[in-house]
């Protein structure tokens, strides 16, 4: 009976689709591995775009990977494609310029879109922004550049990230969110606090527990937003920054199993033979709190395409990492480690804010799971830091209140 070399396609190039690609490369020199983009783009740097954005550094220095590279491996980078469909039964996917692409194993890592503003007068209105690919970020900056005044909206991580890229960028900046603090499904009252103290001293009026309810056209672009209180904020350009939705639907025709995410086994397998997902997209199987969730850090989805690389090239490799975030905020940083999930009944927190460096306050977090150390978030000093990703690791016991203590004031 004739063999054939392997076939690999890889939907999605971004950390994980192309470390996957990487991976599987690696481990057989003679599979032929499609990688399908719908950018124009080969791997950038996502965690890079924040300071792009604020201008700290140029559009080169995002870039992570290109076209070179890929053909040096023998990887063919399919750019401005998209998968339309997947036959899991006959193992093709179709492209949208009609391409048919055979695979032994497929790996799903689209990712999700950004949400988008849907409100009276938005669609009237140009500028305004989601925060999420390198195009976006160079349409955000050319507008920039000719405004004076900007609107940064939601309570998550690219509003911040917006916020933040407005203020040093010198233009008068608002932050607008629902919720009564931002990062509300990690932080608490006190943590929010630290943050909006923080962008108050970059000069950014913060407000909570309000909503946009129209915006207000001039000429095309917005002159100012209604908010449902009643106030009126004025903004030459709307960063939008309010969560996303997972890009699932390619598989809503197939058996593959989809709850929050793409639902996949402790080695990124489907519930369909063959057919793996890895990043963002995947609802995946952490050991570390014992069930399924999904995450969008980077960290994550890189660890997640070494995993998939592997077990799609014939591996049986489990995944059993913690997971980490560092992202600058203002003038400090932010690092979550493992499990932050305030909402989560079954964790437990602990928490402490001090005083920190440059007149700002330093707080950390601790999440706990049967008095087991499943995650930390800290702001500002990271000091012990990878003292911390080792307790989370190991699950540490920390049942006394001067064991949480001790770990809290960990440097």
């Amino acid at each position: 009976m004739a063999t054939h070399e392997k076939r690999y396609v890889i939907i999605g190039n971004g950390i994980a689709g192309t470390t996957a690609a990487e991976t599987l490369r690696k481990n057989d020199p003679n599979c032929s591995i499609h990688l399908l983009t719908n950018e124009a783009y080969p791997l950038y740097n996502r965690v890079s775009l924040p300071r792009f954005l604020q201008g700290v550094i140029v559009e080169q220095k995002v870039m992570i990977r290109d076209v070179a590279w890929h053909e040096q491996r023998n990887i063919t980078l399919m750019r401005e494609t998209l998968a339309v469909s997947i036959n899991t039964e006959e193992r093709v996917v179709v492209t949208d310029k009609g391409q048919q692409l055979p695979y032994d194993a497929l790996l799903i890592a689209t990712g999700g879109w950004a949400n988008t503003l849907n409100v009276p007068g938005a669609s009237d209105a140009k500028h305004i922004y989601n925060f999420v690919t390198l195009d976006d970020t160079k349409t955000i900056i050319e507008r920039m550049l000719e405004s004076k005044t900007a609107l940064a909206y939601g309570g998550s991580f690219i509003s911040y990230e917006l916020c933040d890229g407005f203020a040093v960028r010198k233009l008068d900046t608002t932050w607008l969110m629902r919720g009564p603090y931002w990062l509300r499904s990690a932080l608490d009252a006190e943590g929010g606090e630290v943050v909006d103290n923080i962008a108050r001293k970059f000069g950014v009026e913060v407000i909570h527990g309000d909503e946009i309810e129209s915006v207000v056209p001039k000429n095309g672009v917005p002159s100012y937003v209604k908010t449902k209180k009643g106030r009126e904020i004025q903004a030459d350009m709307i960063g939008i920054g309010l969560g996303i939705t997972l890009n699932t639907q390619l598989v809503e025709h197939t058996h593959i199993k989809v709850r929050g995410g793409i639902v996949v086994d402790e080695f990124l397998e489907t519930n369909v033979e063959g057919v793996y997902a890895a990043g963002d997209v995947a609802e995946f199987y952490d050991p570390t709190i014992g069930y399924h969730h999904t995450m969008g850090t980077w960290d994550n989805a890189m660890a997640h395409g070494r995993i998939a690389g592997t077990n799609m090239g014939g591996g049986h490799q489990a995944y059993l990492d913690v997971p980490t975030y560092t992202s600058p905020l203002f003038d400090v940083n932010i690092a979550v480690v493992g499990i932050a999930e305030s909402n989560n009944p079954e964790l437990e927190t602990v928490t402490r804010r001090e005083p920190g460096e440059k007149g700002n306050e330093n707080y950390r977090k601790l999440f706990l799971r049967d008095n087991k150390l499943v995650g930390v978030l800290m702001i500002g000093s990271p000091k012990g830091r990878k003292k911390l990703v080792e307790l989370v690791k190991n699950q540490q016991v920390l049942v006394t209140p001067e064991e949480r203590e001790a770990v809290l004031t960990l440097k």
